[in-house]
């Protein structure tokens, strides 16, 4: 056995850990990268990455098959997978070797293969220990599925639905968050016949419900199907066909189920409990600092409870290198962290929905505008409808900010500042927005609510 010491050593190499890594190295720490796959993580290999490469694909499959509508002569004449695979996987390689020269530019030491914590602290890995002044976990998190349901042959996680090597001709969808419908999104736009199952009484549930209900309109319009409020019950495989029941009894069959319910800490088995660290359904309880309850052991990313989003982990990789270097840094809270679901259309939101508003502050309390993009050029230009939506407090600041439309992702970085500075319409009402653009559309609601609309009565 080979015992090592480092500043720091992170357990995991996705988003949260690479991001702790680069910046204690920054700082001046030797620091020490476990990951038993691929640096990057989810985001970059199974996640983030490449299913926005294969939203793009989609979109351009969308403006090629609606060219003729402004005046541009083209013709589909169909989806080649293998192409679409290498345009994927060579935007993904090059990220990749990306991110590994700028660990290797950083003197971080890349372990390769699977580590466990140990009191010390230290990550051992193998008949190595790699002992840490401090140590960050960052393991990430897996596909969940549901009780009974297994995964296999035509049932499929997100990372097997990348993996597929045809378009499939139909496809049940078990989830409407995030994940569900950004695949329903790509596999219509692909020429799939899509249904989507939610248990809940909505798609995006975790959305300002305005949102909600115009992406379930834009869906019907493309012709997604969906079943909402009632819960799945079982599924059932042949060689050629998936069928799932609900509760009440509707049945679905079609050539593949997308298991899309969530996902789950990746914490078990890696020793965290039994070095002492409390955990909860899964998940690692960190304080508001993100320090569990193991001196110089902290946590990051989807292992912490909360948003389970890539950019929360990065933003909490990099404040916990700066909080052991003594810098103090500002955590941002779940609340002003921005969401988007790269659908077609869009959903991007920051900060409270309505009904989380009302809740806080009073219905009287709250004051919410909705401004139609189809008031806004640019979004005419684009071809696409949608809304801005924002929540403020009555005679008080911005509260939520709620978009849905072709890229609104976007715009919703402005959306944070306002929400996270506290700004009040009036505030903002005197900036300008270039135009043509569909951040106007964010600047007519301010005006709006600023009580002085300029193009909507």
């Amino acid at each position: 056995m080979t015992d090592h010491s480092f500043g720091l050593v992170v357990l995991g190499g996705g988003s949260g850990g690479y991001a702790a890594a680069l910046r204690a190295a920054e700082l001046g720490k030797s620091v020490a990268l476990v990951e038993k796959d691929k640096v990057g993580g989810t985001c970059l290999h199974r996640g983030c990455i490449p299913t926005k490469a294969l939203l793009h694909a989609a979109e351009v499959a969308d403006l090629t098959r609606d060219a003729s509508a402004v005046g541009i002569r083209a013709t589909l004449d169909g989806i080649d997978p293998a192409g679409v695979r290498a345009y994927r996987e060579g935007i993904v390689a090059k990220k990749y070797k990306g991110l590994e020269g700028l660990v290797k530019a950083r003197g971080i030491t890349v372990v390769t293969g699977e580590g466990r914590l140990e009191a010390g602290p230290a990550v051992r890995v193998g008949d190595d220990l790699y002992r840490g002044t401090d140590v960050v976990l960052a393991t990430g998190s897996y596909s969940r599925t549901l009780p009974g349901l297994e995964i296999g042959g035509r049932i499929l996680t997100s990372e097997h639905a990348l993996e597929l090597d045809e378009i499939p001709r139909s496809v049940v969808i078990l989830g409407g968050g995030v994940i569900g419908v950004e695949f329903a999104s790509v596999w219509r736009s692909f020429g799939a016949d899509v249904t989507i199952v939610e248990a809940l009484d909505h798609l995006v549930p975790n959305e300002d419900v305005a949102l909600s209900k115009g992406l379930e309109r834009a869906f019907r319009r493309r012709g997604i199907q969906y079943s909402l409020g009632v819960r799945f019950q079982s599924a059932t495989q042949t060689a050629d066909a998936v069928t799932v029941t609900l509760e009440d009894g509707k049945t679905f069959t079609a050539d593949h189920l997308l298991v899309a319910v969530g996902r789950g800490p990746a914490t078990a088995g890696l020793g965290y409990e039994e070095a002492g660290v409390t955990i909860d359904r899964g998940f690692v309880i960190t304080d508001e600092r993100l320090r569990t309850g193991v001196d110089h052991v902290w946590a990051v990313g989807d292992i912490v409870p909360g948003l389970q989003l890539a950019h929360r982990g990065f933003q909490q990789g990099i404040f916990v290198a700066e909080e052991i270097a003594g810098l103090s840094p500002v955590m941002i809270p779940d609340a002003q962290i921005p969401k988007v679901t790269y659908s077609h259309p869009e959903v991007a939101s920051v900060g409270l929905t309505e009904a989380q508003a009302a809740s806080a502050h009073g219905a009287d309390g709250i004051v919410a505008y909705e401004y139609n993009l189809a008031g806004n050029g640019k979004s005419e230009i684009l071809g696409t409808s949608g809304i801005v939506k924002v929540v403020r407090e009555k005679d008080g600041p911005v509260l939520g900010i709620h978009l849905i439309g072709d890229r609104v992702g976007e715009l919703i970085s402005e959306g944070q500042l306002v929400v996270g500075w506290e700004a009040h319409p009036e505030d903002i009402a005197p900036f300008i927005h270039a135009h043509p653009t569909q951040s106007e559309a964010l600047g007519e609601a301010f005006l709006a609510l600023a009580g002085k609309p300029l193009h909507a009565l």
